[in-house]
Order: C-alpha cells, then sequence, then structure tokens
C-alpha cells in the first residue's frame, strides 16, 4: 500500500510502536538517524510514515504496522482534513458493499486510472442509497489523487472487517480525536431514547449501538461515548440488559417504522433505532450530514435520506410524517430563528420565546410525526420550568401531546454535573380525547440508594440525599444502566399500555394533567413525586441503628492497642536498610503495571476513583484498543493511584481481582516469596513516604511509585508488619461503615420527626 503521502506525529509514532511519548523524544533527541520532521509546526512536527517504519524496523521496535493504523494515519495525514477524507473513504467503503464487482475492476487499475474513473463509479452508488439530493460532495479526479493510497488501505480494511465495521473504526477514532468539537451522548441514553420510541425490542436497545456517533462494533473507538452531534460509540452491552417484563413483551411486537432525527450530527442515534423501515436526518453542519448519509448507508439496508441545513430555519423535510422522532437538540440557542419564524405553522402550542430553543425543537418534532407516533427529546432540565416556556408547556398538557417526563442521573450526558432529562412526546390523533394523565420519573432517585453492606477497606460512602435534593450520583461512566433502563422502561411500558403504572416512592408516579397547570407549570419529576419514607420508615431506622449498634461493638473490638516502643534491641527506623520500588522491580521482586485508557473487554474497570474510595470496579466493560491489553488485577496485587496526593495503596481482594486496572492507576504485582503485599501497601501509604516520592505541578500532584520506599525486612518480619497494616484496614472498613450507618440515622430521624412519621420520645 502506497504510503508516500502519509505523514505521522509523534502521538502516532508512539502509539505505532507501543511506547509513551516521551520516548520518542527520547528517540529524537539520541538517535542522530532519526527521521527529519516533513511538516508541522515546531511544537508538533510530523514525520513520513514511511521513513518511521523503516527506523523502527531497523532498531527493532517494530515488526509489522497494523493495517488498521496504517490506514489511519494516511487518514489524519489527509491535506483535506479527516472529515473530507471520511467522506471519500465512506463513499468507496459504499461502492466495495454495494458493487464489490465495480470497485475490484477499478482497482486493478494504476492510481492515476482509479482517480480518473471513481467519480463516474461512485455517483450512481451514492444516488441509488441516498437519493439524488444526498450531502456527499466528492472532489473530480484531481481532487481524488492525494487519497488512492487510502481508499486502497480502506477497502483492504475493509476486506478484513466489512465496510461497515471499517468505517465504524475510522469515523470512531476521528471523533475520538476530537472531542471538544462534537457534544456527546452516550450509547445508553441513546438506546433507552430509541426504546422510548418503540423503534426497537427492548433487549436490542440493551445492546445497540447508541449516541449520536459513530457505529460501534469492531474498530470502534475505546470505550468513548457515542455523540449528540457526533461522537464514537460502543456497544451498551450488559449495562442496559434488563430484567424482562409484560411491557418489555409489548414493545417486542411494534414493528419500527419510519424515524426522523432533526438534528443528526452523525447519525449514531438512528443508528440506536433498529431496523426502521425507512430513515430521515437533517444536519445542519455538512460535513456532519456527509458522514451521517455514509454512516446510514453502511449501516442499513433501509431508504436514507439525509439532508444538509438549519431543521428549524430551512425544514428539508416539509410534510414529512414519520412513526418516531429522536432528537438531542442543541440546548441554550438564542439565535435559533425567533424573528424570522413567527408565523411558522409548526407552533402548534404557542411562540416560543427566543430563551426557549428546545421548546421550538419539540414542536418541530411533534410537526414530523403521525397522529399517534412518538417523539422522545432529551431535554436540559431547565426546560422544564422556566417561567418562559410555562404556556408552552401548559397547552403540551392539556392537548395530551406531553405523556412523560424523565429526569435521567447526573452524568448521563452532557453537561454531565446535571440531570438531563427526556421527554416523550405523542401527537394526539383528530378527535381523539386528551390524556388525562402523565407519567414522572426519577431514575436519579432509583440509582441513588446507598449500599446495605460494609465498605471495602478505605471505602468512602456518601450519605443519603435529603428529599428534595438533587439524588447524587455515581457519575459519567459508572452509572448502573441496567437500572435506569428497567426502572424506566417498566414504569413507561405499563403506562403506555394501560394508563397506569405502579407507584414508586421517590421514583415514578403517574400524575392527573391538572395538578400540574398551575402558575409555573413545573414539569421537574422530583418536585411532585411523593417523598420516600424518612429513612426508610421507621422499621427501617429501627434496623439501621441495630446494624450501627453491631459495627460500633465491632469496632471496639477491632480498636488497636496502645502503641508500643520498639524493642531496645531493634534499629530505629530511620536506620534501616531501605529499598525503593523501582530497585526491587528490577530485582525480580515485584512487577510494575500502569492502566491503560483501554476498556477491558468483557470485564470491568477498576477506576482511580473506585481505589480511592475503596469499592469495586466501576467502569464500563468494552472493547479495548488495537494492541493495547488490558491488565488485569490478581489476588494480592497492591494498587496505587498516581495523581491527587491521597496516601492509599489498596490490596486487591477476590472480589476486585479478574477487573482491568484503569488509567492513572499503577500496579505492584509482588512475588510472595519476597514480599507480603499488606506489608507492601502499609508501607506505600505512610505519609512522608508519598511525599518524598510525589512531584507538584501547577494543579495536581503526581506520585512516582519507583520512588516509594521501604525497609529491607526478612520475610518472616514483613508478616508480621502486614498483618498488622491487615487489622488496621479491618478497623478502618468498620469506623467508614460506622459513619456512613451513623449519618443515615441521623438524617432519617431529621426527616421522620419533621414531617411526623417519628414520635419526639
Amino acid at each position: 500500500m502506497p504510503d508516500n503521502a502519509a505523514e505521522v506525529t509523534a502521538a502516532g509514532i508512539a502509539r505505532l510502536a507501543g511506547v509513551g511519548r516521551a520516548a520518542v523524544s527520547n528517540w529524537r533527541r539520541r538517535h542522530a538517524d532519526f527521521p527529519k520532521p516533513v511538516g508541522g509546526t515546531e511544537t508538533s512536527p510530523t514525520f513520513a510514515l514511511g521513513d518511521v517504519e523503516r527506523w523502527l524496523r531497523a532498531q527493532g521496535k517494530l515488526a509489522e504496522v497494523p493495517l488498521r493504523e496504517r490506514v489511519w494515519q494516511l487518514l489524519t495525514g489527509h491535506p483535506a482534513g479527516g472529515a473530507a477524507a471520511l467522506c471519500q473513504v465512506g463513499a468507496v467503503l459504499l461502492l466495495v458493499r454495494d458493487r464489490p464487482a465495480v470497485w475490484h475492476r477499478l482497482s486493478e487499475g494504476t492510481d492515476d486510472q482509479l482517480a480518473e474513473m471513481l467519480p463516474v463509479a461512485l455517483d450512481p452508488a451514492l444516488t441509488a442509497r441516498l437519493g439524488e439530493a444526498h450531502p456527499v460532495h466528492l472532489p473530480d479526479a484531481a481532487g481524488l489523487g492525494p487519497t488512492v493510497p487510502l481508499l486502497r488501505g480502506a477497502a483492504e480494511l475493509a476486506a478484513d472487517l466489512g465496510p461497515r465495521e471499517a468505517y465504524a473504526f475510522l469515523l470512531g477514532r476521528h471523533l475520538d480525536a476530537n472531542l471538544r468539537q462534537y457534544t456527546l451522548t452516550p450509547p445508553a441514553p441513546a438506546a433507552l431514547m430509541a426504546a422510548l420510541a418503540g423503534l426497537v425490542p427492548v433487549e436490542r436497545a440493551a445492546t445497540s449501538p447508541g449516541g449520536k456517533g459513530a457505529p460501534g462494533g469492531p474498530g470502534g473507538p475505546d470505550g468513548t461515548a457515542a455523540g449528540g452531534r457526533a461522537a464514537g460509540a460502543q456497544s451498551v452491552g450488559a449495562q442496559a440488559a434488563g430484567e424482562q417484563s409484560a411491557g418489555e413483551q409489548a414493545a417486542r411486537e411494534r414493528a419500527a417504522g419510519s424515524v426522523l432525527d432533526p438534528a443528526s450530527g452523525t447519525g449514531g442515534l438512528l443508528g440506536a433505532a433498529g431496523s426502521a423501515v425507512s430513515v430521515y436526518a437533517q444536519e445542519r453542519d455538512p460535513d456532519l450530514a456527509a458522514l451521517t448519509a455514509l454512516r446510514l448507508a453502511l449501516d442499513t439496508d433501509a431508504p436514507v435520506r439525509v439532508a444538509g441545513g438549519d431543521s428549524l430555519r430551512a425544514d428539508a423535510f416539509p410534510g414529512l410524517a414519520v412513526d418516531a422522532v429522536v432528537c438531542h437538540p442543541p440546548f441554550n440557542e438564542r439565535n435559533w430563528g425567533h424573528d424570522e419564524l413567527a408565523y411558522d405553522p409548526r407552533w402548534e402550542y404557542g411562540f416560543p420565546a427566543r430563551t426557549e430553543s428546545e421548546l421550538a425543537w419539540v414542536q418541530h418534532a411533534l410537526a414530523h410525526v403521525r397522529d399517534g407516533g412518538t417523539a422522545v427529546l432529551l431535554m436540559p432540565p431547565a426546560a422544564a420550568s422556566r417561567r418562559s416556556g410555562r404556556r408552552i408547556r401548559a397547552d403540551l398538557l392539556r392537548r395530551g401531546a406531553l405523556r412523560a417526563v424523565v429526569a435521567l442521573p447526573a452524568g448521563a450526558a452532557p453537561p454531565y454535573g446535571i440531570p438531563l432529562h427526556l421527554w416523550v412526546l405523542r401527537r394526539p390523533g383528530a378527535g381523539q380525547p386528551a390524556a388525562p394523565h402523565v407519567l414522572l420519573i426519577d431514575a436519579a432517585a432509583a440509582v441513588a440508594a446507598p449500599a446495605e453492606g460494609p465498605a471495602a477497606p478505605g471505602a468512602t460512602t456518601p450519605a443519603p440525599a435529603a428529599h428534595g435534593a438533587v439524588a447524587p450520583s455515581p457519575g459519567r461512566g459508572k452509572l448502573p444502566w441496567q437500572t435506569v433502563h428497567s426502572t424506566v422502561l417498566d414504569a413507561w411500558h405499563a403506562f403506555d399500555r394501560g394508563g397506569a403504572a405502579p407507584e414508586r416512592a421517590g421514583v415514578c408516579r403517574v400524575l392527573p394533567v391538572i395538578e400540574l397547570l398551575d402558575d409555573d407549570v413545573d414539569l421537574a419529576p422530583a418536585r411532585h413525586l411523593p417523598p420516600p419514607a424518612a429513612g426508610g420508615g421507621v422499621a427501617e431506622l429501627a434496623a439501621v441503628r441495630d446494624r450501627l449498634t453491631a459495627t460500633l461493638t465491632r469496632t471496639a473490638e477491632l480498636t488497636p492497642a496502645a502503641p508500643a516502643r520498639p524493642r531496645a534491641e531493634e534499629p530505629a527506623a530511620d536506620r534501616r536498610p531501605m529499598t525503593t520500588v523501582g530497585e526491587l522491580a528490577r530485582a525480580g521482586a515485584l512487577v510494575l503495571k500502569s492502566g491503560t485508557t483501554a476498556a477491558g473487554g468483557s470485564v470491568p474497570v477498576l477506576t482511580e476513583q473506585d481505589v480511592l474510595a475503596g469499592t469495586g470496579p466501576t467502569g464500563p466493560a468494552g472493547g479495548a484498543a488495537e494492541g493495547d491489553e488490558p491488565v488485569l488485577t490478581e489476588p494480592g496485587d497492591v494498587v496505587v493511584p498516581l495523581i491527587g496526593g491521597g496516601t492509599v495503596a489498596r490490596v486487591v481482594d477476590e472480589s476486585t481481582a479478574g477487573a482491568a486496572l484503569g488509567r492513572n492507576l499503577s500496579l505492584l504485582r509482588p512475588d510472595p516469596e519476597a514480599l507480603d503485599p499488606w506489608f507492601l501497601a502499609g508501607y506505600l501509604r505512610g505519609s512522608a513516604n508519598q511525599r518524598q516520592a510525589s512531584s507538584y505541578a501547577s494543579t495536581a500532584t503526581r506520585l512516582d511509585v519507583r520512588r516509594l520506599r521501604l525497609p529491607r525486612l526478612p520475610l518472616a518480619d514483613q508478616r508480621r508488619y502486614g498483618e498488622r497494616y491487615r487489622t488496621l484496614a479491618s478497623f478502618e472498613e468498620s469506623l467508614r461503615h460506622a459513619a456512613r450507618l451513623g449519618e443515615q440515622l441521623v438524617r432519617g430521624l431529621y426527616d421522620g420527626l419533621a414531617d411526623g412519621t417519628v414520635e419526639p420520645h
């Protein structure tokens, strides 16, 4: 495959050789024959890929560049930019998939002949799949010339992976490398939206590619969420695999129909919508519109129609009525067309204020669904309560268009710090009475219940939130999507089927519309859900008190004895012979490994936050990056966080063993014949030890694990110290558990006394 046009950055060289960027900088300084820069800037030079490959092979640092890495480097070095290159690649992959004989004949020619004939071959292939007015615009033969090596490589990659998977890999990595350009919608919320819209069976919704981004599957970005205006995606997998219910059975019986996303990004949300009969999309960014069209054309055999342009100002599908609309609209836009769209017929429920762009998107979605069709939109929570939108919200309720509002936990989608909402709407049929009830769900409350059992050593557990406060969330990437999906879908299917759903205190309630039609028309679920019983009720408070008493008794038993002075014959601590972790690693007494950004395949990931909090692995499982094997933990390993300045070192037990090691973590695997793991972890936690091994930047403290010190002691003495450290860890665990139970009891008693469920005696 020709590589004369490909250039690679220092980061790309590091990825090729499987080393860090610091190693590449060292090679440039130490080896006079290292390839010279051929482009880029002084601070970010680029190098000829072919020269780099030859140098790495000559140095014994590279056997063969993986095909997908070569293709990626060709794409990143394209003179027209990554988006333009992806459009050309996607068009060729569509030709490879739909007309393989044509591609085979063209590929046998020279590069010049291929560039000359491709425009003639690509135009009918694109028109057949995307219609006459498709948004994919390709250069002429002269413009395609520099892309021919990339196109041949992409076709070769498609022969290995398949055209769809090859495009998914390249698109996903491109989006992952340009995260700041796109608003991301993770795959799990996208799958939930598709299920609420009735587009896919529930079990498919739990595993479909999600988000508004590149499709998942082989070659997708390593754990990158799929995105609202665009993003890489991966399968939701086991995160969202919920239990089956009667409501889910009803959803499985529905056939997917036509679907529209009027703010499609790169089409990932439509990709989560399953096997729709026909797919429509509009996107105002012309590059993303082209990527959407190619992504969907490779993803499905259904007719695909994608248009460029602003859906509010220049609707590309006037008069279109589909079975479902799914949309993640842009938030808080002031310049959405308020002045020029004052008399637009789409404002059936009222003309939105300039500050209510989201309500304009809601009405645009309702204007494009058939009678009885469903629209699901991801909304900011402010749209449920801003006074400027109360009249439109009231009319949506009065006419039965708004059927459900779902508050997602914070961290479900960006902006990650606030709990976004899902609005489920249904276009009222002519002559049908308005729905008298609306479903309100607070999924955050469903996942915020505190754990019952004791925490792991060193754990810190947040206290339960008071009623009316925002429920605590596990945070970005750690949400229990199985719980979220089952909570939301079970309630929605029951409500959709019979107009009622089981009430769950603080989580779910079916409310008469008339109760919401006050001066504010506030639709925030937390404001209308019945509060849970204080602390779980009087019986639960009594049980918490019993557990606290037992825990305090256990804590007293574990309280360490009064410290004793060292025996006179023992050397003082500062005179004992010392060694460092780096020296022990060189001597083979332990193995030192670092966590990676790769996800752990089918296993969960132990994150930096898990180690600091003492919890089990909570990072989502996913496909590891190409050539980047995850580090799996084993019993007896010692895990140390590298950033933050805390004195934490955790010994891996059976409950944590087998997890993939996350980024910003270092793993020490001691030889049991040379080092006791509890002795090792105990000494690494010393405050003075951590201070002398830390470096300080302007915003963070980073630990150099190799500089951590510990004394040279016989194994028998190590085990004596290790047993004491293990006892201290148990005492620490018991203290934290008692603190958590005490906080739960105190808060429950305060709430119970305030609401009258607890007597003041």
